[in-house]
This record gives structure tokens, C-alpha cells and sequence, in this order.
């Protein structure tokens, strides 16, 4: 008990990295330990996008350059259920970096901030007095839980995860395309919807594809789960040959648990921030580990109600946002009564990039836009 931390982080991906980077930011001289179970570099399943909101939080990490040699782009096409198009430049570019090389990097970033870092899966957790004690060994003064979907630590403490009907599944690989393309391409399904195929180009001629459902609608085709989404990959990107095929889960942010218990805060996929309308969760990490970072050391004495504070300034009204998005888009009129309105309307466009890649929120006359569209789409069917 006399090696005591003061903040113990337990997963190495974006959201624990960033916890691990703000504690020492702003002290120091804090006593920080990042325990994953996995050495890096390793792969980790996942559209590797970056959007423009992902690289402010990198800047207020004090990593602004962490990914400025990988290729920007700022096109991106999406096609609705129904067959609405837009295509379209965004306000701000964005990036796809694989996993591998993102989390590695912020680890290493941590560590060069003086984060000890250490291989360790943990198994067992126990709170004595002020104190977290990990695996009986670790001793800290408050814990992030950053251990991603299937969260260890979160079922330790006793927090339930998001209940299936509010979980996605998706199926990741990677594919060759030409050297030149830079559009970002969001395929939409009406079979099974909520259901979408990617591609989001690299920049070194390969390309982030997958495709991905809720889960109970996985379960409903009553198939294996392989053969569902590898074919229904295939049939949405026909052109494409994907390779290194890995499926994960993701529990959406309407089906979102308490942030933490006690001493032990919640962040990224742990704490089910991933966004329900397009399984965004790279922003999400980030937001939240530098949040729970800063509780950490900023409210030593009670951080979770500090930390609760704080995720509910910078994220409470976009998450209450898209609870609502996520309502009205299981109909699949709504969503291409948005892409339709978008296409026409620009700042409509950058308001779906701002709702589905950051933290943005739907200001009302927009609204009324899409429902006006999304009526008269439905008057004109009939």
C-alpha cells in the first residue's frame, strides 16, 4: 500500500492513452501507470477514421502532429436506404490511420510524458478505503477503465453493459483500391436496417471496408454470423477483395451505462460511447479518457462526480441528440429524407458530419428541413 498511483489506467487504446496524456499534462509530476494486455503495435478492429473533431482533442493532448503524415481527405459520398446520393466536400478533412499505428503511437506519446507503461490483464478489484487495489499488486487513487466493448473492469464494479438492442456488430477488413482515391463511401442497406457498408481509403492504395448491423438484427436472419456479414460486405462492395476480416462488437451510446462507481471512471467503448448513427467512437475515446484524465488529478479527493460534470458539458446535449436521431432512424425514410436534404442543402451536410463525427447537435430549423423532406418523400411514395 505504500506504492500507491495516482491514477491507474487499464486499456492502451485511444481513450485510456488519452486519460494517461491529460493526468500528466496538467501534473506532472503525477504517478501514472497504463496497464493493456497486449504489447504495441497491435491491430484492433475498427473503421480507423479520424475526423477533424478526433484531431482537435489530439491538439489539446498536446499531440497535434500524432497523424500529419497520413493523407487528409475531405470527400465523402453516402448512399441511403433508399438510394438518396450526396457527395460532397467537407467543412474540415479527415483521416484514416489504422489502428495499429494510432495506438501505438498515443502509447508511445504517454510514455515519452512519463506514463509508466506495463503488459498486465487484470483480473480481480478490490476498493479499500480511498484506494483501488488491482489484481491485489496495483494500488491507485483513482482508475480508468478504458478496457474497451467487453470491459473487465466495468463488470468488476458491478455496471451492467448496454443491453443487446442497443449493440451493433461489424465485420472490418482491408482491400486494395487505386492510389488515388480520397472519398470516404457510406452504403446504406435496407435489408436488416439499421445496416451500412464503408470504404474509407488509407492513402497508400489500401482501404478500411466493412459492414455492420445491430445486433438483434443479426440474430433475426436466424444464419451464422460470418456468413451474413462477410456477404453482405461482398454485395455492397462488389469491386472490392477484403482481406484480414475481424468482427467486433459495439455498444451504441443510447444504451450508455453510468459513467463509473466510486473511485473507477468509465471511458470509450467501456462507457458505450459510440455514436448509434454511425458507430463513430474514436472522438468519443478521446473526448472522455482526457476528461476522466483530468478528474483524476484535477478532483483527486471524488473525480467520478467531477468527471460526470464534465462528460455531461462537452457531450450531454449531442448524446441526447442522437438518442433521439437514433429513434427516428429506424425508419429508413427518415435517413434518406436527410441524405436527400443534405444533398440539396450544404449546411445540412456539415451538420450530419458534425452529429455523426463529433459532438454537434441539431439546431431546429434543420430539423423541420428534414422532416418536411422526409413527408413529402412519404406523400409521394403513396
Amino acid at each position: 500500500m505504500d506504492d500507491v498511483w495516482d491514477l491507474v489506467v487499464v486499456g492502451g487504446g485511444p481513450a485510456g492513452a488519452a486519460a494517461a496524456l491529460r493526468a500528466r499534462q496538467l501534473r506532472p509530476e503525477a504517478r501514472v501507470l497504463l496497464l493493456d494486455r497486449a504489447d504495441f503495435p497491435r491491430d484492433k478492429a475498427c473503421g480507423d477514421g479520424i475526423a477533424a473533431h478526433g484531431r482537435d482533442e489530439l491538439a489539446l493532448l498536446g499531440v497535434p502532429d500524432l497523424i500529419a503524415d497520413y493523407r487528409p481527405t475531405r470527400r465523402l459520398a453516402v448512399v441511403s436506404p433508399g438510394g438518396a446520393r450526396v457527395s460532397a466536400t467537407s467543412a474540415r478533412p479527415n483521416h484514416v490511420v489504422p489502428r495499429r499505428v494510432f495506438d501505438a503511437r498515443l502509447v508511445d506519446a504517454a510514455r515519452a510524458r512519463g506514463v509508466e507503461v506495463r503488459r498486465h490483464q487484470v483480473r480481480a478489484l478490490a476498493v479499500l478505503g480511498d484506494r483501488v487495489v488491482l489484481d491485489g499488486t496495483v494500488t491507485a487513487r483513482a482508475v480508468v477503465a478504458a478496457d474497451g466493448a467487453n470491459s473487465t473492469v466495468r463488470r468488476l464494479i458491478g455496471v451492467s453493459p448496454s443491453p443487446e438492442r442497443h449493440t451493433a456488430i461489424a465485420v472490418r477488413g482491408y482491400a486494395d483500391v487505386p492510389a488515388g482515391d480520397d472519398v470516404q463511401s457510406i452504403f446504406m442497406q435496407r435489408d436488416g436496417w439499421p445496416a451500412y457498408a464503408w470504404s474509407f481509403p488509407i492513402g497508400d492504395g489500401t482501404a478500411n471496408v466493412g459492414y455492420g448491423m445491430l445486433l438483434p438484427r443479426l440474430h433475426a436472419t436466424g444464419l451464422p454470423g460470418k456468413e451474413v456479414l462477410h456477404g453482405r460486405l461482398a454485395e455492397l462492395l462488389p469491386h472490392v477483395s477484403a482481406r484480414d476480416l475481424r468482427a467486433h462488437h459495439l455498444p451504441l451510446s443510447p444504451g450508455r451505462p453510468g459513467p463509473g462507481s466510486g473511485r473507477v471512471m468509465l471511458a470509450g467503448d467501456a462507457a458505450s460511447l459510440i455514436n448509434p448513427l454511425t458507430g463513430e467512437g474514436i472522438f468519443y475515446a478521446l473526448v472522455s479518457g482526457r476528461l476522466a484524465g483530468e478528474a483524476a488529478v484535477q478532483a483527486a479527493d471524488d473525480p467520478l462526480p467531477a468527471y460526470r460534470r464534465g462528460l455531461e458539458k462537452a457531450l450531454g446535449r449531442h448524446l441526447r441528440t442522437t438518442d433521439v436521431l437514433a429513434l427516428a432512424s429506424q425508419s429508413p425514410g427518415f435517413i434518406d429524407a436527410a441524405i436527400d436534404t443534405a444533398a440539396r442543402r450544404k449546411e445540412v451536410f456539415d451538420l450530419l458530419v458534425d452529429v455523426g463525427l463529433g459532438a454537434g447537435t441539431v439546431p431546429v430549423p434543420l430539423a423541420l428541413a428534414v422532416v418536411r423532406r422526409w413527408f413529402l418523400n412519404t406523400v409521394r411514395r403513396r
